[in-house]
């Protein structure tokens, strides 16, 4: 490669891929969001490839192709399998306080409070949250292989950081030891302890300290960040 195309490269991909994103946008309108990051993505990442196996010698139709599966996988890290886990735990969890979202950076995440998480000062799991983890556990075995799992317990502000830091970590472990025991790779499971410093209710009541007493789970695929 030489010196002079290594210097138009930069310019070269950036108005190459600014003309795929425009073609596309203007031509995904009947796509959902999904699809159209999808599309986006897999477009720029061809492009971009094509013109960096050329510039570089090496074979331009590779470079699409590479630069293709690379670009759909940003484009939409939210994928199918991540959908119908969100649909599954949604359904697990009707009539029940857990919330099941999809983060702005495509994890999906479960927020279990305490009222059926972790009495006060306990790391043990209630009898009510064993079936929403059983939906969850049966889904990452069957539908998300190599997904990662991120559990982050927290505490309500009664007492000292020296009782609270350790008891999240517990709860995290807890939940981890559930999802083990029915055959999750521990090695893609992680824990957090937060003890009380990110509190989503005033600890002053009875119900803003249980509201603060809590487990959340988040799910994200390999190589995304978390």
């Amino acid at each position: 490669m030489t010196h002079t195309a290594l210097t138009r490269l930069p310019a070269r991909l950036t108005l190459i891929t600014a003309l795929a994103a425009t073609v596309l946008a203007t031509g995904c309108a009947n796509m959902d969001d999904t699809q159209r990051r999808t599309a986006t993505g897999a477009a720029i990442g061809a492009v971009a490839g094509a013109v960096l196996g050329k510039a570089t010698g090496n074979n331009a139709g590779a470079g699409a192709a590479i630069g293709g599966i690379a670009g759909a996988v940003i484009g939409n890290v939210w994928s199918q399998r991540m959908e119908a886990q969100k649909k599954a735990m949604e359904q697990a969890t009707q009539g029940t306080p857990v919330e099941v979202t999809r983060t702005a950076d495509n994890q999906l995440k479960l927020e279990i409070p305490a009222d059926i998480s972790f009495d006060k000062n306990s790391a043990a799991i209630k009898p009510e949250l064993r079936s929403v983890l059983d939906t969850f556990a049966d889904g990452l075995r069957k539908n998300s292989t190599g997904m990662v799992v991120r559990i982050v317990g927290h505490t309500d502000s009664t007492g000292s950081d020296a009782i609270n830091n350790p008891l999240s970590l517990q709860r995290a472990e807890s939940v981890k030891d559930f999802l083990t025991d029915r055959s999750v790779p521990a090695s893609r499971i992680e824990t957090q302890g937060r003890g009380s410093r990110e509190p989503i209710a005033s600890n002053a009541t009875t119900e803003g300290q249980a509201k603060n007493r809590r487990v959340e789970i988040f799910l994200r695929e390999p190589g995304q960040n978390g």
